[in-house]
């Protein structure tokens, strides 16, 4: 899935790898549970979901939905971010990121 990544969750990795935002360890692709997420800091049990034309559907809001139900219960929080927030405003998603850290 690593190798699968687009450009916007590229584009966010090359943020937040290496401990890059607030020396936090993001780590990617991660499975937690029967999901897999799209970043995650475990610290502080934060997910972030970088979101393209592939959440539209009916049936893809609905996995969605039992997912983030799923990472809840977990203990976790959720970011979600389009790819248009990440080409536009990388500064600013990193920025919602390091607000929900708080």
């Amino acid at each position: 899935m690593r190798r699968d990544q687009t450009e916007a969750e590229r584009s966010l990795w090359r943020a937040l790898r290496g401990r890059a935002l607030d020396g936090l360890k993001f780590v990617r692709q991660e499975p937690i549970g029967p999901f897999f997420v799209d970043f995650v800091c475990r610290e502080k049990k934060l997910v972030i979901e970088v979101d393209g034309a592939t959440h539209s559907t009916e049936e893809e809001l609905a996995f969605d939905l039992r997912r983030e139900q799923y990472l809840r219960d977990a203990g976790y929080r959720i970011v979600r971010v389009t790819n248009e927030d990440v080409f536009r405003n990388l500064e600013g998603v990193c920025e919602t990121i390091l607000a929900a850290l708080k």
